[in-house]
């Protein structure tokens, strides 16, 4: 026996009674048909309804050949059994339900605008946790090759405009294909029988008009706000990046927030935002290329004091480490690429090893001129003091957890290397 869906003559309806027609174990949980339920399963690129049975938490909804089939949060045995005729109350999660009631009716408005304005057909559909997704196909109408921004902000309004006017959303249930085909549909029918239409607007020329299984509201108005945030292209088609509803709004609120955060500390108001923030972006190219400058500047001094070390065989570390042959060289400042950059400006006078230590975050870059092989050195000695790391020939890196182990590994090195 197939399972009396409630929401389909109410989708406001938020509790039930129920019999259960059977139960069974699946993954440790009960599995539950039942003679009617609340409860839409999951389908037609919507989430299912969530909420309680019995009193225990509903985990998933599905359907199959008629049977609505609730994977419930406790044991068999602690449910009816079939034959005992007892009813078992049944709650919905309304903020669930409103929340994809908004989203999947925002979802026939825009597929809807997309189709009348732009012959555009949507052959997917999703709600993600973060956005919902639809990939509009450009195939009825030739004018058309590509979704662009500027068409994608028309259909904004348009959905929005659909809203605004209150349309109302009629569910009608249909026995055969002949009756509903009758209906300006937007998508040609897929099935034969048990056709459920959602139509948006004026029954005669709707603003949408389709198959759909979904719940929705009963008027657009309650869908509140669409909000298009990105097109890209998918496979031939175009993917539109939208939210509807509650979810729309919370996500203004938080770029709103953003936007005023960002004004305030740029001393901007929405109007002149951008320009302050250009502004700011060219002083900070400004500053980034004196700073590169100043970088390379800064390299080049000190690889000519490492090169009159080198050549005249003098102490070289400014601090304990290496020795006159294999020296160390320890810097505060510089970051690990500035050294890397030092490294190759010293490509060619190094007669062993050349030890650059980046005090701040225990790494010791080792540089040669091929050989001794730098690579090789790090990967046999690193790990006895718990380093890592590894590199080519003429230069290699090891890090550490602890700067006394710095100086340690330079030590082993070094008296290897005699």
């Amino acid at each position: 026996m197939s399972t009396i869906r409630l929401y389909k003559e109410d989708v406001y309806r938020k509790e039930a009674a129920a019999h259960i027609t059977s139960v069974c174990e699946k993954n440790g949980h009960a599995l539950v048909t039942l003679d009617q339920t609340l409860f839409f399963p999951e389908g037609g690129g919507q989430s299912c309804d969530q909420g309680t049975l019995a009193g225990f938490e509903v985990l998933d909804v599905q359907e199959k050949d008629g049977e609505v089939y609730h994977l419930v949060d406790c044991q068999c045995a602690d449910l009816p059994k079939p034959d005992e005729n007892c009813e078992v109350e049944l709650i919905l999660d309304w903020n669930h339900r409103f929340d994809n009631m908004q989203r999947h009716c925002g979802e026939h408005i825009v597929s809807g605008a997309f189709f009348r304005e732009y012959g555009g057909v949507n052959r997917g559909f999703h709600m993600g946790d973060q956005y919902m997704t639809l990939d509009i196909s450009l195939e009825s109408d030739p004018a058309y090759d590509k979704v662009t921004w500027e068409m994608a902000e028309h259909i904004e309004r348009c959905a929005n405009q659909v809203i605004w006017s209150g349309a109302p959303v009629i569910t009608r249930h249909f026995d055969t294909f002949e009756e509903a085909s009758q209906l300006p549909l937007r998508k040609a029918l897929a099935i034969d029988e048990d056709i459920t239409i959602v139509s948006i607007g004026d029954p005669d020329s709707p603003a949408d008009c389709v198959a759909c299984c979904g719940t929705h509201p009963k008027n657009a108005a309650e869908v509140g706000m669409i909000k298009i945030y990105k097109v890209e292209s998918n496979k031939g088609m175009f993917r539109i990046y939208m939210e509807a509803g509650q979810r729309a709004f919370r996500r203004y609120q938080q770029e709103y927030d953003v936007l005023t955060d960002l004004g305030s500390r740029l001393s901007a108001g929405t109007e002149d935002l951008m320009k302050k923030y250009l502004a700011q972006q060219e002083k900070a190219a400004e500053v980034r290329q004196q700073l590169g400058q100043l970088r390379r500047y800064v390299i080049g001094q000190e690889a000519q004091k490492i090169r009159a070390c080198l050549s005249t065989g003098a102490s070289a570390a400014p601090a304990p480490g290496g020795s006159t042959r294999n020296p160390a060289f320890y810097y505060d400042i510089l970051t690990v690429d500035d050294l890397l950059n030092l490294a190759k400006e010293l490509q060619g006078a190094i007669p062993s090893v050349l030890f650059l230590v980046h005090r701040p975050s225990h790494t010791v870059l080792l540089c040669s001129d091929g050989e001794p092989h730098c690579g090789r050195l790090v990967k046999e000695n690193a790990s006895i003091y718990g380093g890592k790391g590894g590199g080519s020939a003429v230069t290699a890196r090891a890090i550490f957890q602890k700067e006394e182990y710095v100086d340690t590994f330079i030590d082993l090195i070094d008296k290897h290397l005699r």
